[in-house]
C-alpha cells in the first residue's frame, strides 16, 4: 500500500514526519472520474499497517472511517456529525445568534461558504503549526454532495479563495470569477497570501461523486505537501450547513461546540467553545422547544430576551447591537440590489435564468410618486377581444379556426354560466412585495453576491423578506424615514426582536435535526427558514410564546418531505421561487397561529423530530445531489 494513502487516513492537520514520502504520480490515481471508484481499505487495517500504535504522536488520532464507495447514485447515508441530529441530553441547543446568522457570499452556505471557511481554517492550522512556508503542493478532495453539485454551487471557486486566505464575510464577491480564471490560466495560487505555489484546478481539485465520507455527505480532505512531495499535513472537514464547518476531532470528542464560527480557535472563549462548559456558563440554557417555553415562563421573559441574556455572556451590549445592525444591513442591501438590478441579465450557469425581481418591483411601484409611468402593454392589448370574422372573410380563416366557429354543445344549451372571462390583473400588493423581496435576495445569492446565511444561503431570502415585509407594512415605525431610507434607531427594536426570536427557533433545528440539505433535503433549508420566519413574525406582531411556537410548528409541518433537487446543480430552479413561497407560507402560518390561543396538538419538538426522521428516510438522490426530482426531468437547454 502506498505511503500516501496511509498518510491520507492517518493525518489530522499536524506536521508530518519527513521520513514518510510519496511520489507525486500517486496522486493521479484519484483524479480521473472515468477510472472508477478508488477503493481504500478499512482505516484500522491501514493505520495498523502504516505505523505502530505506539508511534502515534500525542494527540494524533486516525480518522474514524475512510471514504465509502456508494455507487453512482448515493453519497450516503451519513452518520450525523456532532450537533447535526445527535441525541445527547448533556448538550443544550444554545449557540450564538451571530454564528447562526453569518455574512457570506452565494450561492450556497454548505457548498460555497463552508468550503471557503474550511480551506482558510486548514491554512490557519498550518500557520499555528509553523509549517505553512514549507507547503508547495496542495490537493483537495471533494466527496458526496460536494462532488455531485459542487460545480454548480461554486465550490471550486470557494476553495480557491479560501486557499488564498479569503474569508466569505470579507471577500470581494464581484472579483471572485476573474481571480479564479487567473489562477486557472497561470496555474499559480497565492497560498494564504504569503507565497505562490503551482496549482492546477483541473488536476488538484479532485471530485469523488461516487464516494462519501461516513460522517457527513459534505466531506472535504485537504493535503499539504512540500516541494519533494513529502506530506506536511492533512485534515478532513465537513460542511454541515449554514456555513458551519467541523472536523473529525470535533465529531469524536463532542466537546467542541460545532456551531461557533472562528478561524483561530484560541480566540474563542470556553463558554462558546465547549458545550460541556456552556451548560453551566450559558445564562439560560435550553435543549428543546418545551424547555425554551419553560424558561420564558419561569423568568417572565420573551424568547428574544432569553436569547439576548445568553448572548450577553459572550459579548458586550455595544457588540450585540452592532452585529445585529450589520446583519440587517446586509439583508436589506441584498433586497435592494436584487430589486434594482438589471432584469435583462441572466444568472450565471447553463440555465440562462433571467432576473425577475427588478421587473416585479417596478410593477409594484406603478402609481407611486417617482415610480414608473403606467403604459399600455402588449399583454393589455391582447386582453381585448378580437373582432369576429365576417362571413365574407371566413374563407380566409385557417381551417383550425373555422372548426372552432362550429357551435359547441354548451353554446347550443344557451346557458350563460361559463362565459369567456376578461383577463384581470391580480394585485395583492403586500404579498407581491413579500415575494419580490425573497426573489431579489435569492437572485443575488445565485449570482454570487453577498447575503446572510439565514440559516443557509439556499434559503437566504425567506427571513429578510418577511422582516422587510413587517417593517414596511406593520411596524409602528414604518413611516419614519430619513433621506437614506429607514432610520435604524427607529426600527432597531423590531429588527432585534425578529432576529433573536428566529435564531432561537433555528437553534432548536440545529440541535434536534440539521439545516443541511445534504442530510435533510430542502425541508432543512427553506423549511427551517420558513419556520424561523413564522415564529419571528408572530413575535413582532405581539403573539404569546405559545402562539410563536405554534407558528413555527405550522410552518414546518407543511414543509415536511420537501426535497432538494436543484436543476443543473445550480441554486436557481426551484430554489429562487421556493424562497418566495416559503416567505408567503411563513406569514400565513403566523396568521393561523395568531388567530388561535396557542393551544395545538402538534408541538414544535414533535415536528422537528419528524423532520429529522423524514430526512433520514429520504432517498439520497433527493438530498442535494441533482440525481432525482426536477434535476433529472427539466432539460438544461
Amino acid at each position: 500500500m502506498s505511503l500516501l494513502r496511509r498518510a491520507i487516513v492517518r493525518c489530522n492537520a499536524r506536521p508530518w514526519p519527513q521520513s514518510h514520502r510519496a511520489p507525486v504520480p500517486l496522486l493521479s490515481t484519484h483524479r480521473h472520474l472515468s477510472s472508477g471508484p478508488v477503493k481504500i481499505p478499512p482505516v484500522d487495517e491501514v493505520f495498523a499497517e502504516a505505523v505502530p500504535t505506539t508511534a502515534v504522536p500525542a494527540g494524533l488520532k486516525p480518522f474514524g472511517h475512510d471514504a465509502v464507495n456508494t455507487g453512482a447514485v448515493k453519497p450516503g447515508p451519513a452518520k450525523p456529525v456532532s450537533g447535526t441530529g445527535a441525541k445527547d441530553s448533556d448538550h443544550h441547543a444554545v449557540v450564538s445568534t451571530f454564528d447562526l446568522f453569518s455574512i457570506g457570499v452565494g450561492p450556497s452556505s454548505s457548498h460555497t461558504v463552508g468550503p471557503m471557511r474550511a480551506a482558510k481554517i486548514f491554512l490557519e492550522d498550518l500557520k499555528s503549526a509553523g509549517v505553512l512556508q514549507r507547503v508547495r503542493i496542495m490537493k483537495v478532495h471533494l466527496y458526496g454532495s460536494l462532488a455531485l453539485t459542487g460545480e454548480g454551487h461554486g465550490t471550486p471557486n470557494a476553495i480557491l479563495m479560501g486557499l488564498e486566505g479569503e474569508a466569505p464575510e470579507s471577500v470581494d464577491a464581484p472579483s471572485i470569477p476573474q481571480r479564479c480564471r487567473t489562477i486557472a490560466e497561470t496555474s499559480s495560487l497565492n497560498l494564504a497570501g504569503t507565497h505562490a505555489i503551482d496549482f492546477h484546478p483541473s488536476r488538484d481539485l479532485i471530485f469523488h461523486p461516487d464516494q462519501s465520507l461516513p460522517q457527513h455527505p459534505n466531506g472535504m480532505r485537504f493535503l499539504a505537501m512540500d516541494g519533494s512531495a513529502d506530506l506536511v499535513a492533512c485534515n478532513e472537514y465537513f460542511s454541515i450547513g449554514g456555513g458551519f464547518v467541523v472536523n473529525e476531532k470535533t465529531r469524536v470528542a463532542h466537546g467542541e461546540n460545532v456551531y461557533y464560527m472562528a478561524y483561530d480557535t484560541t480566540e474563542v472563549g470556553e463558554s462558546r467553545k465547549s458545550q460541556d462548559v456552556a451548560v453551566t456558563t450559558a445564562a439560560l440554557p435550553f435543549r428543546n422547544g418545551t424547555q425554551l417555553l419553560e424558561v420564558c415562563k419561569r423568568e417572565d421573559m420573551s424568547i428574544a430576551q432569553v436569547v439576548w441574556e445568553n448572548e450577553r455572556r459572550w459579548r458586550s451590549v455595544a457588540d450585540i447591537r452592532a452585529r445585529t445592525r450589520a446583519i440587517w444591513e446586509v439583508m436589506d442591501k441584498s433586497i435592494e440590489n436584487g430589486c434594482l438590478g438589471d432584469d435583462k441579465t441572466v444568472l450565471p450557469g447553463g440555465l440562462k435564468v433571467p432576473r425577475r425581481a427588478p421587473g416585479l418591483y417596478r410593477k409594484l411601484q406603478r402609481g407611486f410618486y417617482g415610480g414608473p409611468r403606467l403604459v399600455k402593454t402588449a399583454s393589455s392589448q391582447e386582453s381585448s377581444p378580437a373582432p369576429s370574422p365576417t362571413p365574407a372573410s371566413a374563407s380566409n380563416v385557417p381551417v383550425r379556426q373555422q372548426r372552432s366557429m362550429v357551435p359547441s354543445q354548451y353554446q347550443k344549451d344557451g346557458v350563460e354560466l361559463l362565459k369567456k372571462r376578461r383577463r384581470k390583473r391580480m394585485v395583492s400588493p403586500a404579498l407581491d412585495f413579500l415575494s419580490a423581496y425573497a426573489i431579489a435576495v435569492n437572485e443575488e445569492n445565485a449570482a454570487g453576491g453577498r447575503v446572510v446565511t439565514a440559516p443557509t444561503n439556499g434559503a437566504a431570502g425567506v427571513i429578510p423578506a418577511v422582516l422587510k415585509y413587517y417593517l414596511e407594512f406593520f411596524s409602528d415605525e414604518a413611516g419614519l424615514h430619513h433621506p437614506g431610507g429607514q432610520d435604524y434607531a427607529a426600527i432597531e427594536s423590531d429588527v432585534s426582536e425578529f432576529l433573536f426570536t428566529a435564531s432561537a427557533i433555528g437553534m432548536l433545528y440545529k440541535r434536534g435535526a440539521s439545516i443541511s440539505a445534504a442530510e435533510m433535503g430542502c425541508q432543512g433549508e427553506v423549511g427551517v427558514a420558513c419556520s424561523m420566519a413564522a415564529g419571528a413574525f408572530a413575535a413582532v406582531m405581539g403573539g404569546t410564546i405559545e402562539q410563536i411556537e405554534n407558528a413555527a410548528e405550522i410552518a414546518m409541518e407543511h414543509n415536511l418531505g420537501l426535497t432538494c433537487d436543484p436543476v443543473g446543480g445550480l441554486v436557481q430552479i426551484p430554489c429562487i421561487e421556493r424562497n418566495a413561497l416559503g416567505a408567503v407560507k411563513a406569514v400565513t402560518a403566523a396568521q393561523l397561529a395568531l388567530n388561535g390561543d396557542g393551544r395545538h396538538h402538534v408541538s414544535l419538538d414533535n415536528v422537528i423530530e419528524t423532520m429529522r426522521q423524514t430526512g433520514h428516510d429520504m432517498m439520497s438522490k433527493y438530498k442535494e445531489t441533482s440525481q432525482g426530482g426536477l434535476a433529472v426531468n427539466v432539460p438544461m437547454c
